[in-house]
C-alpha cells in the first residue's frame, strides 16, 4: 500500500496505546522528524510514563513541532491523537504554518493492542484505558476530514501496516530545481502586440507548433539558448487580443518554455466561465466578448479549454534553489513554498488594510517594505510608471494596457527590458504618472533627472535596530558564515550611532591586517623572509610588495556630482562623496577641507577619463591618508610625545647624575652605559614618530595613497590582481601629483631566491631610510587553496616604526626574546573574516541590495574590532 505525503505536512499518527505507532514511525520517517509524546514526558520529567507531566510534555511537543513547521520541516507526531481536543492545538499550526494535514490511523483490534502491552513492562495500565482509546478513535474517523485533514490513510491490520511504503510528495510550487534563465514579465492583460514584440526583443523565436489545434491554434516561441519565459498572470481583461494573449501563453507553457501563475483577473474569469456569480466589470466584459464572438463550433470547447488551463495554473512558485519566488501580487517570505488558501490569496490579491481609496479601489498594504526574507520576489498587479527594487523585491507591471509598458525582468541578470505600449486601451480608475518619454528599454545609468528618491532609500532613511543586534551569523561568499558577538555587535552600534557618518555612504570598512610570523634575525621582530614563507606554504607563487605609508586608512567615495550621490547613495546634502576612517567616522572635522578635498580627487579622475573607463559615476577607493598626524594628533600629544618627552629629560637628567658620579669615583661604568643606551633608544623613539607627522593648514599639506579601486557602478574589483589596481591608480595620480601618491611596489617571485633578496633589500632600504616597512600581498585580490581563504595581505614592518607599537626599549634582547612568543593565530582569523566581510558588503551595494544588508557586514566588520586580539599587531 503506497502512502503519498506533501514534503511539508503535519502527519498525526492516530491510533491506541499499543497499535503500534512509534515502530511505524521509527521505519518510516527520519528521528528528527518524530516528534513522540512519550520523549517529551522524558524530557520534563525523567520518566516517559509520567502521566502527571503530560501537560508540560505536550506543551513542550507544540513548541517543537511549531519551530519545526516554521522552518519548513515535514513533522510526525507520535501521539495516541485519539480524541478530537488532543487534535485541535496540531491542527491549529498546521493551518498557522500553512501545511498539509496528513492523519494515518493503526485502527487495529483491541486484543492486540491489549497483548502488546502487557508484553512492555512500563504500561501497567488496565484495559480500559485501550478500549477507550479504540472508542474515541472509531467516533472520530468519520469526522476526521471535516476537522481539516487533506489527507487520511486508515490501515486496519498488521498486514495492512507491513505493506505500507511512504513516498514524499513534492508540493506542486516547488521548482527549485529549475534555476533558469528565466524573463519573468508582467501582467499582459490581453496586449498580445506588445508581448509578441517583447518576446522577440527578449531573444524569442516563433517555432513550429503542429501538437496546437482547435482552440489553441496559434503560433508559439522558444529562445534559443534555452531560456524560459515566466508570466506573473493577468492575461485576461481590458487589452484588444485577449485570447490571442491565452493562446500564446497556453502553448509556451504546454511547450516548456514558459511557467505561468494566475492574477486575479483570470480567476475571475474562471469563475465565471464556472458559472459562478460575479461581477462583470473591469474588462471582464471585454474577455467575455471575445469568447462570445468565437465561431459555434469552437464555443463550447473553447470555454472548457480556457477553464481548464486557469484552473491549472498554480499561485505561486520557488525556483533557483530558493533564490527567486514569483507570483501575480507577492509573496511573504513566511508564505513562500506553502499551500493553503491564505497563501494562494496573497499571490492573487496581496493584502489590503481594509480601507478603500478616493478612487474606489482598496488600500493595499505596503508588505514589500517589511520583506526581510532571502529570497527575490518578482511580482505584478499593482500597476506602477517605473520599476525599482525595494528589499530584495520589485514590482514590474508597468500599466501596459493603460498606455505605459510591457516589462520583463531577466533573471538572474536582473536587468529590466521594456516595450511600449502602442496606445491606450483602457484608463485606469487611479491615474498613474508614466514618464513622458517611455519608449526606451532601459534606465541609463547617467540619467539623473528623478528629483525624488528610490522606495528603497526612502525605506533606509530608518534602520532598524534588530537588524545589527544580538548574535548574529553572516553567510558570505568568501567565508560561509561568520558568528558576530551579541556583545561585540552594542560595542558596534555605540561606536556607530554616536561617531560615525551618514550611514548611507557606509558601504565598506576596510579589514585589519595580520603581520608577518616573528623573525628569529638578531635585532629583528618582523623581516620579509616570513611573510614569502607564508605564501609559498600556501601554495602562491607570485606576490606584489607594497610600501606601507605611515598614515591613517581612510575609504575615499567620489560620485561624478551630486545626483549621482542622490541617486546612488540617497544623499540628499549636495555632496559628492566623503573620507571616512576605518571605523566609519568622518576623517575631516572642517567640512570645507573635506569638500576641497573631494573636488581635487573628483578632477584627477575626471582628467584621466575614469568615469567613461570604467562606465561608472562612482567608485569606492581604499587609501592611507597622511600624514599620521592629520587623524591621530591627540594620540601623539597624549601617547607618544608624552613619552618621547618624559623619556628625553628623564634619561638625559639621569645620564648627568651617573656621569658627575662617576667622576667623583663612583662605580656606576655598567649603569651608566645602560641609560646612555636607554637615552639612544629614546632618541630613536622620538625620531621615529615625529618621521610622520607635520602641521596640516591646507589641502597641500596632505598625501593621498589609493591603493585599491575597490568597486564602481556593477563592478567590485576583487577580480583583479594588484598590479592591475596599482596601474590603475597611477595613471589617476598623474593627474595630482601635489594631493595623490602612487604607491610603489615590487614583484616577488617566490620561487626565485634573488627575486626574494631583492624584496628584502627593498624593504631594508626603506624601513633604513625611516619608512614603515611593507605590505606583502599573493599577486591575486583573493586566493584560496584546499585549507580555505588565504591572508590577502600581510605587513612587515621596520624595526624602527616597531619602536612606536612596542615601546622605546623593545628592541633590548630580554625585551626582544619574550615578543617573539606572540602568538598570531587570533589576529589572522580576525584579518579573513573582516576581509571576507568587507567583500560581501560591498557585493551586497554593488548588486543593490538593502542597506540594511550591506551594514549587517558592515556593523559585522566594527563589532569584531571589539575581540581580545593585541592591537599591536
Amino acid at each position: 500500500m503506497k502512502i503519498t505525503i506533501p514534503e511539508l505536512s503535519l502527519v498525526l499518527l492516530i491510533g491506541a496505546s499499543g497499535s503500534g505507532k512509534s515502530t511505524f514511525a521509527r521505519q518510516h520517517f527520519q528521528p528528527t522528524e518524530i516528534i513522540s509524546s512519550d520523549y517529551c514526558r522524558g524530557l520534563v520529567s525523567d520518566d516517559e510514563n509520567n502521566q502527571a507531566a503530560t501537560a508540560d510534555a505536550f506543551e513542550v511537543l507544540h513548541l517543537i513541532a511549531a519551530k519545526r513547521l516554521a522552518a519548513g520541516k515535514l513533522t510526525v507526531i507520535d501521539a495516541t491523537n485519539v480524541q478530537p481536543e488532543s487534535r485541535k492545538p496540531l491542527l491549529e499550526l498546521a493551518r498557522k504554518y500553512h501545511c498539509f494535514l496528513v492523519a494515518i490511523v493503526l485502527d487495529l483490534p483491541e486484543k492486540l493492542c491489549a497483548d502488546r502491552n502487557q508484553q512492555r513492562p512500563n504500561r501497567n495500565f488496565g484495559s480500559h484505558v485501550i478500549r477507550r482509546h479504540i472508542q474515541s478513535l472509531r467516533r472520530s474517523l468519520r469526522n476526521l476530514d471535516r476537522e481539516g485533514f487533506r489527507y487520511v490513510h486508515i490501515l486496519r491490520s498488521p498486514e495492512d501496516i507491513a505493506a505500507v511504503q511512504i513516498e514524499r510528495q513534492t508540493l506542486w510550487n516547488n521548482r527549485k530545481q529549475d534555476t533558469g534563465p528565466f524573463d519573468i514579465i508582467g501582467d499582459v492583460h490581453g496586449c498580445c502586440g506588445e508581448l509578441s514584440q517583447l518576446l522577440q526583443q527578449l531573444g524569442y523565436q516563433i517555432v513550429p507548433n503542429s501538437s496546437a489545434s482547435g482552440f489553441w491554434d496559434y503560433p508559439t516561441y522558444a529562445h534559443p539558448e534555452g531560456r524560459k519565459a515566466v508570466f506573473l498572470g493577468d492575461l485576461v481583461d481590458r487589452g484588444p487580443r485577449i485570447l490571442d494573449t491565452l493562446k500564446l501563453v497556453h502553448n509556451m507553457v504546454v511547450a516548456s518554455t514558459a511557467l505561468c501563475v494566475p492574477g486575479n483577473h483570470d480567476i475571475k474569469l474562471l469563475r465565471k466561465l464556472s458559472g459562478k456569480n460575479v461581477k462583470i466589470n473591469h474588462g471582464l466584459e471585454q474577455t467575455l466578448a471575445e469568447i462570445a464572438a468565437l465561431p459555434d463550433e469552437l464555443h463550447e470547447s473553447a470555454i472548457a479549454q480556457i477553464s481548464q488551463f486557469l484552473d491549472s495554473l498554480i499561485g505561486h512558485y520557488v525556483l533557483d534553489g530558493g533564490k527567486l519566488v514569483v507570483a501575480h501580487a507577492g509573496m511573504k517570505a513566511e508564505l513562500q513554498g506553502r499551500a493553503s488558501a491564505r497563501v494562494r490569496d496573497f499571490a492573487l490579491y496581496g493584502e489590503t488594510t481594509g480601507e478603500i481609496d478616493e478612487f474606489g479601489l482598496p488600500v493595499r498594504y505596503n508588505w514589500a517594505a517589511e520583506y526581510r526574507g532571502q529570497a527575490a520576489v518578482v511580482y505584478g498587479h499593482t500597476p506602477i510608471p517605473e520599476t525599482e527594487w525595494l528589499n530584495n523585491t520589485v514590482d514590474i507591471d508597468t500599466g501596459c494596457v493603460f498606455g505605459g509598458k510591457l516589462t520583463a525582468l531577466r533573471y538572474p541578470e536582473r536587468e529590466f527590458v521594456s516595450v511600449p505600449a502602442a496606445m491606450i486601451y483602457c484608463e485606469p480608475a487611479k491615474p498613474i504618472a508614466f514618464p513622458s518619454t517611455s519608449t526606451s528599454l532601459n534606465k541609463d545609468i547617467d540619467s539623473f533627472d528623478t528629483p525624488n528618491l528610490t522606495a528603497q532609500q526612502q525605506f533606509d532613511d530608518v534602520l532598524d535596530i534588530s537588524d545589527v543586534l544580538g548574535k548574529r551569523i553572516i553567510s558570505t561568499r568568501l567565508q560561509r558564515n561568520i558568528a558576530i558577538r551579541e556583545e561585540n555587535a552594542i560595542a558596534a552600534l555605540e561606536v556607530m550611532s554616536r561617531f560615525a557618518a551618514n550611514p548611507k555612504w557606509l558601504i565598506y570598512l576596510p579589514p585589519t591586517m595580520s603581520p608577518a610570523a616573528t623573525s628569529q634575525e638578531p635585532g629583528l621582530l618582523e623581516h620579509p623572509a616570513e611573510a614569502f614563507s607564508y605564501y609559498q606554504q600556501q601554495g602562491v607563487s607570485t606576490v606584489v610588495c607594497e610600501e606601507k605609508h605611515m598614515g591613517s586608512r581612510a575609504v575615499v567615495i567620489v560620485c561624478r556630482d551630486e545626483s549621482v550621490a542622490k541617486r546612488r547613495f540617497g544623499i540628499l546634502n549636495n555632496s559628492i562623496g566623503i573620507c571616512y576612517t576605518r571605523t566609519g567616522r568622518h576623517f575631516f572635522d572642517n567640512s570645507i577641507l573635506e569638500t576641497e578635498f573631494l573636488t581635487r580627487v573628483n578632477r584627477a579622475l575626471s582628467a584621466s577619463n575614469f568615469w567613461d573607463k570604467f562606465q561608472t559615476n562612482w567608485v569606492c577607493l581604499d587609501c592611507e591618508l597622511m600624514p599620521w598626524s592629520a587623524k591621530a594628533q591627540g594620540l601623539l600629544q597624549e601617547q607618544y610625545a608624552a613619552v618621547g618627552t618624559a623619556s628625553r629629560h628623564g634619561f638625559a637628567e639621569a645620564v648627568l647624575n651617573l656621569e658627575q658620579a662617576q667622576q667623583r669615583g663612583v662605580e656606576v661604568d655598567s649603569m651608566l652605559a645602560s641609560y646612555r643606551e636607554r637615552a639612544e633608544l629614546g632618541d630613536r623613539y622620538i625620531h621615529a614618530y615625529q618621521r610622520y607627522c607635520w602641521p596640516v593648514k591646507s589641502i597641500s599639506d596632505l598625501k593621498l595613497a589609493p591603493f585599491h579601486i575597490l568597486a564602481t557602478e556593477g563592478n567590485v574589483h576583487t577580480d583583479q590582481n594588484h598590479c592591475w589596481h596599482m596601474e590603475q591608480i597611477a595613471e589617476i595620480c598623474n593627474f595630482d601629483l601635489e594631493l595623490l601618491l602612487a604607491t610603489e611596489y615590487k614583484v616577488v617571485r617566490i620561487a626565485d631566491l634573488d627575486s626574494q633578496s631583492a624584496g628584502i633589500q627593498w624593504w631594508e632600504k626603506m624601513t633604513d631610510a625611516g619608512g614603515e616597512g611593507m605590505v606583502v600581498k599573493p599577486m591575486e585580490f583573493i586566493v584560496k587553496n584546499s585549507k580555505g581563504l588565504v591572508q590577502p595581505a600581510i605587513k612587515c614592518r621596520g624595526k624602527e616604526y616597531l619602536r612606536i607599537i612596542y615601546g622605546l626599549e623593545y628592541s633590548l634582547p630580554e625585551h626582544l626574546d619574550k615578543l617573539r612568543s606572540r602568538g598570531l593565530s587570533g589576529k589572522r582569523s580576525l584579518a579573513l573574516r573582516e576581509f571576507a566581510l568587507g567583500v560581501e558588503a560591498l557585493e551586497r551595494f554593488v548588486a543593490g541590495a538593502p542597506l540594511r544588508q550591506v551594514h549587517e557586514c558592515v556593523f559585522g566588520v566594527l563589532a569584531m574590532e571589539s575581540e581580545p586580539v593585541d592591537p599591536r599587531l
